[in-house]
């Protein structure tokens, strides 16, 4: 039949320096199904090295090592992870527990790697049977050696392979827990194991059936003290390649491998914190000014949309004559100018003429303030929305008789009358007597000032009583609904260079003409901008935590180099170490990004209950940051990962 393990001239040297040191010379030897081997020798024999090219641990420079016939040069990687999952369970003079799991916990390591349902079910039954089912949930800390080492062998046997590989399984211990981990392992032996043990204690040795020397790299003893048991004549594995060490297309849960990043994260506090620390700083700073950029442009968008966003604005310019501009070059609007623009052109739905006095003085009883006058016609009410609160705004007659009457604002209306309603009572406007009819509407602060610090008069009055003015400031025009602005616009422009006789041909505009959607559209512009720009800052932040993300992780590899060699040795494949150190790093971000959402959502309502700023938080902007957060964790988790992955087992269970 044929044998379990055949090694035909096996070779193994390893560098030093600049040449080649031998180790292995050249190993033959075959061992059947249900042996117990025990293979000696010196220090720097070579049994270590034999132990991990059976292991499949390491590959031989050259010569054949078929495992139940298959030869091991031709299996992948994942293949030898594997049958190294199947078929072998390794049993360490260090133990090598994870420190951070419970007993229970590390028996049931292997089976995240297999096929399995990774459930504690068998786990739970090893321990009881090597006699630690009191000891379930102990840490390797709260156990002594020998249940240590118990705990190892359980973990050995939980993927029911066929093959034990011990290394100095009693080297750490003493002569009591030494002899219950030799009967252990004998026992094991009888159920059908097969047994394979490197040690360099004759009297362990002599508990084995079999007993191989090593001496310099070569086999000087191969001593049978018993027949080799009968094998079973069941085969336990198919007989073809592809069905004995093929990969299956899933391997552990990603939810025990989040699980036990939870775990990595807790056993290390500090250091998660400050990982997560530059996540959350950059993610509360994006949420915090995707708040004040959505709350600004949202302000001034309401602010524009008061104003009314298909108004037309006309001021005069200059008429240059010889290239010099004087007083008198300046043109000139009127009224009639504003009647001809409402009754001429069929876009425009209404048109009012303004004047306006800045820093006039306003007066009533003691208390007085200076305040901005303008002078408008009562169509400005319905074109702009500022229809009184309480009382009423002037009519036609009022303006034509040239009333002295006003429409004030909030702030007016404070700063002069208090808590009092204003409505009716007289002021003092340079000194000149007006009565109060009407409160504008509050609208606030803005960009444009404030805009409830202001009276309203009738344009005759303001124009003649008042100013003293014979010309109006600007013409403002309300377009109908739906028109093309840039028409009307050049409409507009038409009819006032040919009421005032201003030849098309000049290069300069004889007028400015604001269109109120292009500033609304400039103004939304600028502020996009602005929280582009504010959140491409934040993001550094983000990009920096990052960086601390890769940090953490690549001092977390060098410090589990051996957990690496483990568990590539229970099973684990370069893709399965590769996602677990992946998850740990998303887990980091979205811990950071979790946190960091509530802290710029407290920030936000800070800054606004505070600062007096208007913030509004971005739901799409929350949910692109989080995944953002994630995303940094996981493309900075890539590079320490990826070396994880790499990292050869038998070196990183050498490892420090």
């Amino acid at each position: 039949m044929e044998p379990l393990i055949r090694l035909v001239d096996i070779k193994k040297s390893f560098p030093l320096g600049d040449e080649r040191v031998e180790i292995l010379k050249g190993i033959s030897l075959e061992i059947s199904a249900g042996e117990f081997v025990a293979i000696t020798g010196p220090s720097g024999s070579g049994k270590s090295t034999l132990m991990n090219v059976l292991g499949l641990l390491d590959r031989p420079d050259s010569g054949s090592y078929c495992l139940e016939g298959v030869e091991t040069a031709q299996m992948k990687e994942q293949e030898s992870a594997e049958a190294r999952r199947r078929e072998l369970g390794f049993v360490f003079q260090q133990f090598q527990l994870l420190p951070r799991l419970s007993a229970l916990e590390n028996v049931a390591l292997p089976l995240l790697y297999s096929l399995r349902t990774p459930d504690l079910g068998p786990a739970r039954e090893l321990l009881v049977k090597v006699g630690l089912e009191d000891r379930l949930d102990h840490r390797p800390s709260q156990l002594s050696g020998g249940q240590q080492q118990r705990v190892a062998i359980a973990r050995a046997l939980v993927n029911r392979p066929r093959i034990i590989l011990a290394d100095e399984p009693t080297g750490n211990l003493d002569s009591k827990s030494s002899n219950e981990i030799l009967a252990l392992l004998k026992a094991l032996n009888r159920e059908g194991i097969t047994v394979i043990l490197i040690t360099h204690d004759p009297n362990v040795a002599n508990s084995a059936n079999r007993v191989i020397s090593v001496m310099d790299g070569r086999i000087a003893n191969d001593k049978s003290r018993e027949a080799p048991p009968i094998p079973s004549s069941e085969p336990v594995l198919a007989p073809a390649l592809s069905s004995r060490f093929s990969m299956a297309p899933v391997s552990g849960p990603y939810f025990e491998l989040i699980r036990q990043a939870f775990h990595t994260l807790v056993a290390h506090p500090l250091r998660t914190v400050l990982s997560t620390l530059g996540v959350l700083i950059g993610v509360a700073a994006v949420i915090a000014m995707l708040a004040i950029g959505k709350g600004a442009r949202e302000s001034i968008e309401a602010q524009l949309s008061s104003l009314g966003s298909n108004l037309i604005s006309v001021r005069p310019a200059a008429v240059r004559v010889g290239g010099v501009t004087t007083e008198s070059d300046w043109l000139k609007l009127t009224r009639e100018d504003a009647r001809a623009i409402a009754e001429v052109l069929p876009m425009v739905k209404s048109a009012t003429s303004v004047v306006v006095g800045n820093g006039q003085r306003v007066a009533w009883q003691e208390k007085n303030a200076a305040t901005q006058v303008y002078g408008v016609t009562p169509g400005y009410a319905r074109m702009h929305a500022v229809e009184p609160l309480i009382g009423r705004y002037f009519t036609e007659d009022e303006n034509r008789d040239r009333a002295l009457v006003a429409v004030i604002g909030l702030t007016v209306s404070r700063n002069l009358f208090g808590s009092e309603n204003p409505v009716g009572k007289t002021m003092k406007l340079n000194r000149m007597p007006v009565r109060v009819i009407g409160l504008l509407p509050e609208k606030g602060a803005s960009s444009f000032g404030d805009r409830d610090d202001q009276i309203h008069l009738p344009l005759n009055a303001a124009m003649f009583r008042v100013f003293g003015k014979q010309w109006v400031d600007l013409i403002e025009v309300e377009i109908v609904k739906g028109a093309d602005m840039a028409e009307a616009q050049s409409q507009l422009r038409n009819l006032l260079y040919d009421r005032h006789e201003i030849p098309k041909s000049q290069t300069e505009e004889a007028f400015r003409i604001f269109n109120m959607a292009d500033i609304q559209n400039a103004l939304s512009q600028t502020s996009k901008t602005l929280g582009t720009l504010l959140i491409a800052i934040a993001s550094i932040a983000l990009v920096v935590g990052g960086i601390g993300i890769m940090n953490i992780m690549l001092v977390s590899v060098t410090e589990r180099t051996r957990e690496i060699g483990l568990r590539k040795a229970i099973g684990a494949t370069s893709h399965d170490i590769l996602i677990q150190f992946l998850i740990e790093a998303a887990t980091i971000g979205v811990l950071g990004g979790m946190i960091g959402i509530c802290l710029g959502v407290i920030i936000s309502f800070v800054i606004s209950e505070f600062a007096g700023w208007v913030t509004s938080i971005s739901i799409p902007g929350v949910l692109g940051a989080f995944w953002f957060s994630s995303l940094v964790g996981m493309a900075f988790g890539i590079w320490p990962a990826r070396r994880a992955a790499r990292l050869h087992p038998i070196e990183a269970l050498r490892g420090d």
